[in-house]
């Protein structure tokens, strides 16, 4: 189908249908090596749809190509100290690989940006792996830079330490 045919919105937790779209492509995604190379355990799928409704600051954005989905973006808000103000932070991007290359990600960030905008965001964060060339293109395309302070400290490191 033609790029035309994509349509991209919010996610309705509380829709069957979006709750296992949700759940299917975040599979898809940790089963990718960007994404781990590991499907999600059966205890995460059966609990994350419910999880994130619990979650006022979080929402996700679904990509659909006619009725099938092809595009997620989950994003959990949080809070700018610098700016006293709320800030977006995109915390999954999948694009299903049959579907790579047609700027869907472009076209679900517009969303992401609208509903950022519309919480008061003073902006959006991500964090991509070096080796992931295609997304770190596509998100500098987007306006995405690395983020800094003073140059001369340098770029900031996504850094994680588990509990």
């Amino acid at each position: 189908m033609s790029a035309g045919a994509i349509t991209v919105r919010l996610a309705d937790y509380g829709d069957a249908g979006d709750a296992l779209a949700v759940v299917q492509l975040l599979d898809a995604y940790a089963q990718d090596p960007a994404g781990g190379g590991e499907g999600l355990s059966e205890v995460v799928k059966a609990a994350l749809v419910p999880e994130l409704a619990k979650r006022p600051q979080a929402f996700s954005v679904l990509a659909f190509d006619g009725q099938t989905p092809v595009g997620l973006v989950n994003c959990i808000e949080g809070f700018s100290t610098f700016k006293c103000k709320p800030l977006v932070n995109i915390h999954d991007v999948s694009v299903l690989a049959s579907h790579r290359g047609r700027r869907i990600a472009e076209r679900m960030f517009e969303v992401v940006e609208q509903e950022a905008q519309r919480r008061g965001a003073v902006k959006l964060t991500l964090e991509v792996l070096s080796g992931n060339q295609a997304a770190r293109k596509a998100y500098l395309r987007m306006g995405f830079e690395g983020y800094q302070l003073d140059p001369a400290m340098g770029t900031a490191e996504f850094m994680q330490k588990w509990l």
